[in-house]
């Protein structure tokens, strides 16, 4: 399995096949992978699990986040990537519709590099992970 360049961790597939295509219509993405959970999403990065196989030393180039997930939550899964060190310095941009202060504060503090608030229009969503190319 080759390495993500950038690995999705959104539960909503609407949204998730939005970001996509806002992401390769940019050009932003080369390898994107697609997460349906937060528990997926820490197989894929801590290699096990479905992902055994992957290679731990490859890790995604860059993780897209949401915060409300099924089974692991996002703010679980930077606490997570903090007590793994091939994951330290794997960046990560929330990009969610929590915009509530304390998981602001709470996701920067475990390290993220952004936190974006997700569009609620669909037309909009290719605005705003244009920032992401920023």
């Amino acid at each position: 399995m080759s390495p993500a360049d950038i690995l999705l961790v959104e539960d909503n597939a609407e949204d998730a096949e939005a970001t996509m295509q806002a992401l390769r219509s940019g050009n932003l993405a080369g390898a994107l992978h697609w997460v349906k959970d937060g528990e997926e999403a820490l197989e894929y990065l801590l290699c096990t699990g479905r992902y055994a196989g992957r290679d731990i030393r490859q890790p995604p180039r860059l993780v897209l986040l949401d915060i409300w997930m099924p089974k692991v939550d996002g703010i679980e899964l930077l606490l997570q990537r903090g007590r793994t060190s091939e994951l330290n310095d794997v960046p990560v941009v929330v990009m969610t519709s929590c915009e509530e202060e304390r998981h602001v504060l709470t996701s920067y503090h475990l390290g993220i590099h952004s936190y974006l608030a997700k569009p609620v229009q669909r037309d909009d969503v290719a605005n705003t992970v244009s920032k992401i190319g920023l």
